[in-house]
């Protein structure tokens, strides 16, 4: 067994570093249109995905047509695969090349945080457009910082994807093991990027309205900021067709109001901050990570979406 689990390990590393640098050596224009071909043929072959993104884009927009909703659906897939192409010329390209890949926009706003700041920086965004260069994009334009993030199971695989993220100076922080970790970074006065986006188990969660659905929310960065003062700043990263590149959007702090009742002021931020994602969906709603089951957990008494 011991020896299958090497083999399977060596050979998902194998085709994961074969892709990655196949497409990294392409010009990006050419490695984005491979990516999407290859997100159009995931799309053929993850029945239960399609599954999973129907559920949730009716949920979302029960207004729309069958066919709006289907198409909405293509174009998550494509997204996914662009952003693999793009993904792939992190490590492939010069410092001034991958600036000349992006557009962006709002760096005033990071860089007055920075300049003014008593006490660490959160970044927050979503699983939308190109969600890997909102970690990357500012370490290209000398703003470095540590993100949470899941470990690949693979560890081969994670070593690949973690080097990539890191070349200009990122760190990552394991979550698994992050609560202390965030913490300490925060009073250290660092810069933090998280993304609250995602379905979250009950222990780590409140129920927010996330397209008028309660959704399972993960409390914990609105409670970093209230407890160490820090200002959250919202960066998104979605594809332009007009301009044919990635935008990074990074907008002004979110307004924080304390009370000195904290638990109806995280509450409160935390609905917040899942207003803003849900109108930067709204936005670009092709390009969100509709596959994923949003909202597995359910209050109490409530029956499953899935």
């Amino acid at each position: 067994m011991a020896k299958q689990g090497k083999l399977q390990t060596f050979l998902e590393y194998a085709a994961a570093k074969s892709v990655l640098s196949t497409l990294g050596h392409l010009p990006a224009p050419a490695a984005m249109a491979i990516g999407r071909t290859m997100g159009k043929l995931a799309y053929f072959l993850a029945a239960e995905l399609r599954k999973t993104g129907a559920i949730n884009l009716r949920l979302a927009f029960p207004e729309k047509t069958e066919e709006e909703r289907a198409e909405l659906l293509r174009q998550c897939f494509d997204n996914l695969g662009r952003q693999l192409g793009f993904f792939s010329q992190f490590s492939t390209r010069s410092l001034e090349e991958l600036q000349s890949l992006t557009e962006p926009h709002g760096l005033e706003h990071l860089e007055a945080a920075k300049a003014h700041m008593n006490s660490g920086v959160i970044l927050f965004t979503a699983h939308l457009g190109a969600w890997e260069l909102t970690s990357f994009g500012p370490s290209l334009f000398g703003h470095t910082f540590s993100f949470l993030v899941r470990r690949i199971d693979n560890p081969r695989i994670e070593d690949l994807v973690d080097g990539i993220r890191v070349r200009f100076g990122n760190k990552t922080i394991d979550k698994l093991s992050a609560a202390r970790s965030m913490l300490k970074l925060l009073r250290s006065k660092g810069m933090l990027g998280l993304l609250p986006d995602l379905n979250t188990l009950d222990a780590e969660a409140i129920f927010v309205d996330f397209f008028g659905v309660p959704a399972a929310t993960n409390f914990i960065m609105a409670k970093l900021a209230l407890r160490t003062q820090s200002p959250i700043i919202p960066i998104f990263a979605p594809w332009s067709e007009e301009k044919r590149k990635y935008l990074l959007l990074i907008g002004p702090p979110v307004s924080i109001e304390s009370t000195g009742d904290e638990d109806e002021d995280v509450r409160r931020l935390t609905t917040q901050l899942s207003q803003h994602i849900e109108n930067q969906i709204r936005q670009y709603p092709g390009q969100w990570l509709w596959i994923h089951k949003r909202w597995k957990t359910r209050p109490k008494g409530e029956p499953a979406i899935y």
